[in-house]
């Protein structure tokens, strides 16, 4: 019930506020598994692409956000629930396993699922190195993966920001990315980074952003 408030009144009344420029929304497969591949930008990302995809897209969320006790607990958990998100333990290879897991489920039944392979928000605005997560999730379950350009989502919530400021966004989806030439060599390490480097390839050429061959570094933390 909440997931349909959302699409059908959510949606329309974000698109209203901050009409963003949406394009290429054809080029998302109406069924079946896909992938939609994106640059990060910020924090608002992961809310931004299901309000102007033509699908519901799931995303993985930590998992305390799921967990927390009370009203308002409760209630968060319900929106990201109806927004798609999908609890996942986070921190450690494990973790990252359950993650690769739980978004190879969303594939498997024939959903569409977002993912970030820089692994984190730029913050320097290039965009980064890819992780091969993209490729292993596209060549495990033979889903196309949809490039999705996110431009002045940083605008719209700056770093530090909670409330989202009026600023002009726009999103573009590219047209859908076949690897079945690669199946049967999902386990090749080379083949992961040549499909990979293809997809992100395929983002710069959509976001016009400058390209890195280097994983993000956060001033913070090690390599992402």
């Amino acid at each position: 019930m909440l997931h349909l408030l959302i699409r059908r009144l959510l949606a329309p009344l974000a698109r209203l506020l901050w009409r963003p420029d949406v394009r290429g929304a054809e080029n998302v497969p109406a069924t079946g598994p896909v992938i939609l591949a994106a640059n990060h930008r910020s924090a608002i990302d992961t809310a931004v692409i299901p309000l102007v995809a033509p699908r519901p897209v799931s995303f993985l969320g930590k998992a305390e956000y799921f967990t927390g006790k009370g009203v308002k607990a409760r209630l968060l958990a319900a929106f990201l629930s109806a927004l798609g998100y999908v609890p996942v333990e986070r921190g450690n290879a494990a973790a990252g396993l359950a993650a690769l897991g739980a978004a190879r489920t969303v594939l498997e039944h024939g959903g569409a699922f977002g993912i970030y392979p820089e692994g984190t928000r730029s913050l320097d605005g290039r965009l980064h190195r890819g992780h091969t997560g993209v490729a292993a999730l596209a060549l495990a379950t033979g889903a196309k993966v949809v490039p999705v350009a996110l431009v002045g989502t940083e605008r719209l919530l700056p770093v530090g920001s909670k409330i989202p400021r009026l600023a002009k966004v726009s999103v573009r989806f590219g047209e859908p990315l076949d690897f079945a030439r690669y199946d049967g060599l999902a386990s090749s390490p080379a083949i992961r980074r040549s499909v990979t480097d293809e997809v992100m390839y395929a983002i710069m050429e959509l976001s016009k952003q400058e390209y890195v061959d280097v994983y993000h570094k956060r001033p913070d933390a090690g390599a992402a």
